[in-house]
C-alpha cells in the first residue's frame, strides 16, 4: 500500500538528513586524502605543485618525490605523530608550513615536523612550529636543510618542547642560512659526524648549539644570540668553529662557547660579546684558541685545571671585567704560539720600543677571586659589583691573589703602537734638533727655563 503524500515526504526528508549527516564528505578528511593518495598515486621522481591551502597530516613518503608549496601552502597534522615522515632519498620540500606533531615525550618516537630517516634529501625554505622537536634526521646522511625559520613555543617552555634541529647519528649533512629560536636547543647532535652547519641564526633557546659525541664537523658564519648557553661542546673532537658569533647570551652561569670533555679542536676568528663567559674550558686538551675577539664579557676566559695543552695566540681580549680567570689549580697552558701571544687591551699598558709588535714585559694577572667562584656559585651574578672589585684589590695588596695566566709575548695593540711611533719620531726630532742647534738654543725655542741667567 501506497504512502501517503505527507508520509513520502517525511521518509524524504530523514533520507537526506542522513545523508547530511553521515555521507557528507568532510573537507578536512578529503584534503589529507587527497595529499596521501596524490604522493602514493605519482611516478617516481614527479614533481607535485601544491595549492594555496592547507592540507592535513600526518603523510609518509616513501619514494622519491618534490613537493612545491607557495605562500599559503601548509601540511598540519593531527598532534598524534609526525607531520611528514621521509622513508626514501631523494626527497624535495620547498616553501612550506609544517605543524602540529605530537608533543608526548614519554614515547619511544621522538616526534617532530619533519622526519627524516633516510639520505639525499632536502628542506628548502620551509617554516616549522608547532611541533616537539622541528625537523630529526634519525640515522640520515648527505641531507642539506636550508632557507628556513624553526620555532619552538618558547615562554619557557623549555622542558616540555624538543629541539628546533635533532641531529642523531646523521653524518655528513649540510644546515645553511636557517633561523631556529624558542626551542630547547637551537641545534643538537648526538653522535653526528662530518656535518657543515653554516650561516644560522639561534636565538632564545637553552644551548643555541649542542654536541654531544659528534666528531669533525665544521661550524662556520653562526650567531648566537640571547641563549642561556650559546654553544655547548661535549665529548666532541676535531670541531673546526669559525667566524661565529657568541653574543649576549646571559644567565646563572651562562657563557659564549662551552668546551667540555672535547679535544683538538679549531677555534678561530670567533666573536665573544656581552656574554657573562665568553669562552669556558674543561676537561679539554690540545685545543686552538686563535685570532678571536672575546670583548666586554664578565669573564673572558674561564679555564679550569683539568683542561691542558690548550693555545691561546692573536686573540683580542679587551674589556672583559676579569680577562682570564683560572680554577681549580694551576695547569699546563701556553698564552702564546712560536713568540706570538694575545692582544689585552688597554687594561694591560706595553711599551714596545723596538717596535716589533710584541710588547717589551710580560703581561701577568693575578687574582683572588677564583676562590670565591670555586665555593659560591652566586659570585657570578656580582662580578661587575664595586665590592667585588675593592675584595680583589684588598687581597692584592695582602698578596692573597694568585698569579692567573702570564703572557709572555703580548701584542701590543695598534692604537696603542701608533701613539709610540709617534713618540718616537718626536723624541728624534728633538734628539737632531739638540745636535744641529745647540742645547741652549733649544731651551730658549721652548721655553724660559732653558734660557741663561
Amino acid at each position: 500500500m501506497e504512502g501517503s503524500p505527507k508520509m513520502r515526504k517525511l521518509i524524504a526528508f530523514f533520507f537526506m538528513t542522513a545523508i547530511v549527516l553521515f555521507g557528507w564528505p568532510d573537507d578536512r578528511a578529503a584534503a589529507a586524502e587527497d595529499l596521501q593518495a596524490l604522493i602514493d598515486s605519482a611516478e617516481e621522481g614527479a614533481v607535485l605543485q601544491l595549492e594555496n591551502k592547507t592540507y592535513q597530516g600526518n603523510i609518509t613518503i616513501s619514494k622519491a618525490l618534490t613537493l612545491i608549496g607557495s605562500t599559503r601552502t601548509s601540511i598540519k597534522g593531527d598532534g598524534t605523530g609526525n607531520v611528514v615522515s621521509i622513508h626514501a632519498s631523494g626527497v624535495e620540500l620547498h616553501d612550506l608550513t609544517v605543524s602540529g606533531s605530537s608533543m608526548n615525550r614519554n614515547s619511544a618516537e621522538e616526534y617532530a615536523a619533519v622526519k627524516i630517516y633516510s639520505d639525499h634529501n632536502v628542506l628548502d625554505n620551509l617554516t616549522v612550529k608547532n611541533s616537539y622537536h622541528g625537523v630529526y634526521l634519525s640515522k640520515a646522511d648527505h641531507n642539506t636543510i636550508k632557507n628556513s625559520v624553526i620555532s619552538g613555543s618558547g615562554n619557557g617552555e623549555i622542558a616540555g618542547q624538543g629541539n628546533g634541529l635533532h641531529v642523531y647519528y646523521s653524518n655528513n649533512n649540510i644546515f645553511e642560512n636557517n633561523r631556529i629560536s624558542g626551542s630547547r636547543d637551537g641545534m643538537f647532535f648526538d653522535y653526528a659526524n662530518n656535518n657543515r652547519t653554516i650561516n644560522n641564526h639561534i636565538s632564545e633557546t637553552r644551548y643555541g648549539l649542542h654536541y654531544m659525541y659528534s666528531d669533525d664537523n665544521i661550524f662556520k658564519g653562526n650567531i648566537f644570540t640571547l641563549n642561556s648557553g650559546g654553544a655547548a661542546v661535549m665529548n666532541s673532537n676535531r670541531l673546526t668553529l669559525t667566524n661565529n658569533e657568541f653574543i649576549f647570551n646571559y644567565g646563572h652561569r651562562s657563557f659564549g662557547l662551552l668546551i667540555l670533555s672535547a679535544n683538538d679542536n679549531e677555534i678561530e676568528n670567533n666573536t665573544f660579546y656581552l656574554n657573562q663567559r665568553g669562552l669556558y674550558i674543561d676537561q679539554s686538551s690540545r685545543n686552538m684558541i686563535t685570532n678571536n675577539r672575546i670583548i666586554q664579557n664578565q669573564i673572558g676566559i674561564e679555564l679550569w685545571a683539568s683542561s691542558s695543552e690548550q693555545v691561546f695566540s692573536k686573540n683580542q681580549i679587551h674589556g672583559n671585567s676579569i680577562p682570564a680567570l683560572t680554577l681549580g689549580g694551576s695547569a699546563d697552558n701556553s698564552w702564546n704560539a712560536d713568540g706570538t701571544g694575545n692582544d689585552w687591551g688597554s687594561q694591560f699598558p706595553l711599551a714596545d720600543l723596538d717596535q716589533n709588535g710584541i710588547g717589551d714585559q710580560p703581561v701577568s694577572y693575578y687574582s683572588s677571586l677564583y676562590e670565591q667562584i670555586e665555593d659560591q656559585e652566586l659570585t657570578y651574578l656580582f662580578l661587575k659589583s664595586p665590592a667585588i672589585k675593592l675584595f680583589d684589590r684588598i687581597n692584592g695588596l695582602l698578596q692573597k691573589n694568585d698569579k692567573m695566566f702570564e703572557d709572555h709575548y703580548p701584542l701590543v695593540q695598534t692604537t696603542n703602537k701608533e701613539f709610540q711611533k709617534g713618540w718616537l719620531i718626536f723624541a728624534a726630532v728633538i734628539a737632531l734638533l739638540i745636535l744641529i742647534r745647540g742645547r741652549n738654543r733649544l731651551c730658549i725655542t721652548f721655553g724660559r727655563n732653558g734660557r741663561k741667567a
